[in-house]
């Protein structure tokens, strides 16, 4: 069986990134296979599990390229080389522009740590997500994993899972916990449905065909 090539983008830890090497190496993504692991910052501890796992890497960083375009089309460049025919955002700190976007229609993922649409956009990556979650007084918080296109946060849902909020919560402890019980499990599975073909897309929502 043909496995659907893989490029995975990533700027900093990588533990997202380790989730998807974890998971393909215990066989559950078996409709694809990872690639190329392309950096925006060369100090990036992904790409030490990058070459731990064997899969090659490669730095693209936007203020060595000069511009957005600049940098976008050295990503390209990346991809085309690998032979990439699906994008996972694990954890990328740079906001891809709508002309790039277009060119993956359905075919770019991100795992964003919240329940989509809540605490989610322009401004809420990281740690800062969390802080607002805490802040706001919410309960339930949780990751969503979706399809990328021209607005931030903003594509169909394929999948979420929920995590209780605990009365001793600080905005790391939330972080950890989320990534534990919801972000490193439905990434991966989130991506072997991608793969497989299973998921169908109408009207702006997300179907899976068994």
């Amino acid at each position: 069986m043909l496995k659907t090539r893989i490029a995975v983008f990533v700027s900093g830890g990588g533990t997202n990134l380790q989730a998807l090497l974890d998971a393909q190496a215990a066989g559950k993504i078996p409709s694809g296979e990872i690639v190329l692991v392309a950096a925006s910052n060369p100090k990036a501890y992904a790409l030490e599990r990058a070459a731990r796992a064997g899969v090659k890497s490669v730095v693209v960083e936007r203020c060595a390229c000069g511009s957005q375009e600049a940098f976008e089309d050295a990503l390209r460049r990346a991809l085309r080389e690998s032979g990439a025919e699906m994008i996972i955002l694990a954890g990328f700190m740079s906001i891809l522009s709508e002309a790039f976007t277009a060119e993956w229609p359905e075919r770019i993922l991100n795992v964003h740590p919240s329940l989509i649409p809540a605490f989610c956009g322009k401004g809420f990556y990281g740690l800062h997500v969390h802080e607002a979650a805490l802040t706001r007084g919410v309960k339930v918080t949780g990751a969503t994993v979706h399809i990328v296109n021209e607005i931030p946060d903003g594509g169909p849902i394929i999948m979420q899972r929920a995590v209780y909020i605990e009365e001793n919560d600080t905005p790391e402890i939330l972080q950890k916990r989320v990534m534990e019980q919801a972000e490193w499990k439905i990434l991966p599975e989130s991506v072997e449905l991608m793969c497989s073909g299973k998921v169908k897309i109408e009207n702006g929502r997300t179907y899976c065909n068994e």
